[in-house]
C-alpha cells in the first residue's frame, strides 16, 4: 500500500469546480510535485489533505488510515508536516525556541517556555536544528536570520512532529537560485533518510523538474498529465497550458533537453 492515496477528490465553491476526481499515489521516500497555473486547484487539493477543507466526495489515506474531513491537527497526529510558502515562525524568539514549542506540542507538554522549561526538549530541538543545517543559529532570534534560513527553521519544526508526510506549499519562494537548490537537495536527502514522502508546490520549473521524482499537472481542478520529470515536460498539452518558454526553458535546464 502506497503511503497516500487520494482517491477521486471533488470540491466545488458554488459553481467553480477546484476539483473534479483527483486522484495519485505518493510513496515513502518520494517527492511529488504538484503544478499548475493560478487556479489549477493546486491549493484546493492541499487543504483537503491537510484537514483544512472537507471534500464534497472522495477520501484520503494516509498510512492505511483514512484521513478525509479530520482537522488538521488529528491529521498532524496522524503524521501528516506542513510548511507553508510563507514561513510560520513565531518571530520573538530564538531559532530552537521555535522548534522546542513544536517538540512540545507534539508531546503534550505545556505549550510555553517559562524560566523553568527553557531547557526542555533543548538538546532534540539542536539535533534537528543539525539536520537543516541551522545548528550554529540555534540561539539567534528567528527575527535576525535571513529568508533562506527562516525556511530551514521551518523545516525543523515540521520534523519535530515525526512526519510520514511533508507538504510544502512553495518551499523555495522568496529565496535565491542557489538557496532554491540547496532547500531541495536537503529535503530530498531527508525523505529518502527518514522515508517521508513529500508532497509539494512550486512555481520554480528548476526546482521541480530537478527535485522532483515525479510531476502531477493540475488545470482546472483535472488531473492534465502525471509521470516522471521527463515524460511531463515532453507532454505537448502541458507545454501548451502551463510551461510556455519561459516554463520550458527551466525545466530543460534542470534535466535532459528535448
Amino acid at each position: 500500500m502506497s503511503l497516500l492515496m487520494v482517491e477521486g477528490l471533488d470540491k466545488a465553491f458554488g459553481g467553480v469546480i477546484a476539483a473534479r476526481a483527483v486522484s495519485f499515489a505518493l510513496e515513502a521516500g518520494e517527492l511529488l510535485a504538484v503544478i499548475g497555473p493560478n487556479g489549477a486547484g493546486k491549493s484546493t487539493v492541499f487543504n483537503i489533505i491537510g484537514g483544512q477543507l472537507r471534500p464534497d466526495a472522495g477520501r484520503v489515506v494516509l498510512a492505511g488510515d483514512t484521513i478525509t474531513g479530520l482537522a488538521p491537527r488529528a491529521v498532524w497526529r496522524k503524521g501528516l508536516g506542513r510548511t507553508f510558502q510563507v514561513a510560520q515562525t513565531f518571530i520573538s524568539m530564538s531559532v530552537t525556541e521555535n522548534v522546542q514549542m513544536a517538540l512540545m506540542s507534539w508531546h503534550g507538554e505545556a505549550a510555553s517556555l517559562t524560566a523553568s522549561a527553557a531547557g526542555l526538549r533543548r538538546a532534540e530541538a539542536i539535533g534537528l536544528l543539525g539536520l537543516v543545517g541551522m545548528a550554529e543559529a540555534a540561539d539567534r532570534p528567528i527575527s535576525a536570520l535571513a529568508y533562506g534560513d527562516v525556511k530551514r527553521v521551518e523545516l525543523a519544526i515540521a520534523l519535530a512532529g515525526e512526519p510520514k508526510l511533508l507538504l510544502m506549499d512553495e518551499p523555495t519562494a522568496g529565496m535565491a537560485p542557489k538557496e532554491r537548490a540547496a532547500l531541495m537537495q536537503l529535503v530530498a536527502g531527508l525523505a529518502r533518510e527518514r522515508k517521508i514522502g513529500v508532497l509539494f508546490t512550486e512555481h520554480d520549473m528548476a526546482a521541480v523538474f530537478g527535485h522532483a521524482d515525479r510531476i502531477l499537472v493540475l488545470m482546472h481542478g483535472e488531473v492534465i498529465a502525471s509521470g516522471p520529470p521527463d515524460a511531463v515536460r515532453r507532454d505537448p498539452k502541458v507545454r501548451d497550458v502551463y510551461l510556455g518558454e519561459s516554463g520550458l526553458a527551466a525545466a530543460n535546464a534542470a534535466g535532459t533537453a528535448p
